[in-house]
């Protein structure tokens, strides 16, 4: 990201920025109905500056949810004049957010990209993606969407950003099998997690796997936890990436990797990742909603054999969960054909096919309401055993701290976060130090970015 010193029309801008409420939320979305169209509504002066393009429009796309291609083709079927190119891509912060800076700098983006809420604020804060609240459509689906998630792609202003995708609430997943052969209920708090991974590790099996680059993953242990690691308040942004709430949850788990009860030669969404789970080498995940579906394609063999049960609690009888991920389906700010963009942005995220195929091809928990309505997450899931594991996530959802605060430079702080975890891994350091450089880092990037903080 840049580190040019700003003018003064870029202070005016990162001013406004800190004005806006970037809260990251979860709640559980409502059953009430979504209308299936992308293009209704809109007919204000704001949309004449959203203007459709005359002819044939191809428009690229870059996502990492498996099977889109599948709901794209859909579209294109049913919209010869809108054609949608899709761009495979690593999940963004294993390359894709650098890339998509890398590719807005060139003026090489694409016109949409999936972008997940924490990181928003990043690309806004350089000027990276465009206000599509003009185009047809765009304010009217804001009744289709749970409140939280339309405020993040508002960021607290009248412009729209993006649309909302889908929701992460995390859970347990784990080895049904495993645990009942070692005599082991799923574990209701931290403490007996770790007594649980001490009980597998004496039958030669890993608890679970700590990944060097998935940042976005502890940030959601950090949420359950309560740490507040960002407090945006008038100008200035406070910064507690190393505060107590974090530090308890760095320490846990450092304590896990010095007694080797976890793996930590895994990488997460990785061959050898999946074939541990296939071989019953690792027997948990804490993972979010869409997770179930990168079991059930990556460790097939193990159909059956895995349940889902809530997050451990750092207090016996707690009741709160953490988020990961969750995204948005953006607009670049570079693209020559909003109006296009937004409307299949739209019908994405709102069209009850489309959603069906995201969550069955790319195990999506959607973020519109329409989502509850999908017979996939009322009914039982083969896989899982037949368990309603759905039951779990939607609970989940409701137990979100919604006071939670994403920083202005997330991507900056989870590259941070993943360099001090590789150092940490391979015995150069510990998490706990890892998070104190993190902090120093952000407030270093911050600064450069002509924001106050501390």
């Amino acid at each position: 990201m840049s580190t040019d010193r700003p003018g003064r029309g870029r202070r005016r801008a990162v001013a406004l920025l800190l004005a806006l409420p970037l809260v990251a939320t979860a709640a559980c979305s409502s059953s009430s109905s979504a209308s299936s169209s992308g293009s209704g509504g809109g007919g204000t002066a704001a949309a004449s500056s959203c203007k459709p393009s005359s002819g044939k429009v191809t428009l690229q796309f870059w996502t990492w949810v498996p099977g889109m291609q599948q709901v794209v083709d859909k579209w294109n079927a049913a919209n010869p004049t809108i054609q949608v190119q899709v761009k495979e891509t690593p999940a963004g912060n294993a390359g894709t957010y650098q890339n998509m800076f890398n590719a807005l700098k060139a003026n090489t983006a694409p016109d949409l990209g999936q972008v997940e809420y924490d990181s928003l604020a990043s690309f806004r804060l350089q000027k990276g993606l465009k206000d599509i609240s003009g185009c047809a459509g765009v304010t009217d689906a804001k009744a289709q969407f749970p409140g939280w998630t339309w405020s993040q792609v508002q960021m607290g202003g009248p412009g729209v950003y993006a649309i909302p995708q889908d929701i992460g609430p995390m859970a347990l997943f784990y080895r049904k099998d495993i645990f009942d052969k070692a005599g082991l209920k799923p574990p209701a708090t931290w403490d007996e997690y770790a007594k649980d991974a001490q009980v597998l590790k004496a039958k030669g099996v890993y608890i679970t796997h700590f990944p060097q680059q998935d940042a976005n993953w502890f940030d959601g242990l950090l949420w359950q936890s309560g740490a507040k690691i960002f407090d945006i308040s008038g100008s200035t942004v406070k910064v507690s990436l190393d505060g107590a709430d974090s530090t308890k949850v760095a320490d846990y788990w450092q304590k896990l990797i010095d007694n080797k009860l976890v793996a930590t030669n895994l990488q997460g969404f990785s061959p050898d990742l999946y074939k541990a789970w296939d071989t019953g080498k690792v027997a948990t995940w804490v993972s979010a909603a869409w997770g179930y579906s990168t079991i059930r394609d990556n460790a097939k063999d193990t159909a059956g054999k895995w349940a889902v049960a809530p997050m451990p609690q750092w207090q016996a009888g707690a009741n709160a969960a953490g988020n990961w991920g969750g995204s948005t389906t953006a607009v670049f700010g570079q693209s020559q054909h909003p109006a296009e963009a937004a409307k299949f942005a739209l019908w994405l995220n709102t069209n009850p096919e489309a959603l069906a195929l995201e969550n069955s091809q790319g195990g999506l928990y959607p973020a519109a309401k329409a989502g509850a309505d999908l017979p996939a997450l009322t009914q039982g899931v083969p896989f899982y055993g037949g368990q309603k594991v759905f039951d779990v996530f939607k609970q989940a959802s409701s137990q979100v701290d919604t006071n939670f605060q994403w920083g202005p430079v997330m991507t900056d702080t989870n590259r941070f976060l993943s360099d001090g975890f590789t150092k940490a891994l391979n015995g150069q350091g510990t998490l706990g130090e890892a998070l104190k450089s993190a902090q120093t880092q952000t407030v270093s990037s911050l600064k450069s970015q002509g924001i106050s903080a501390g």
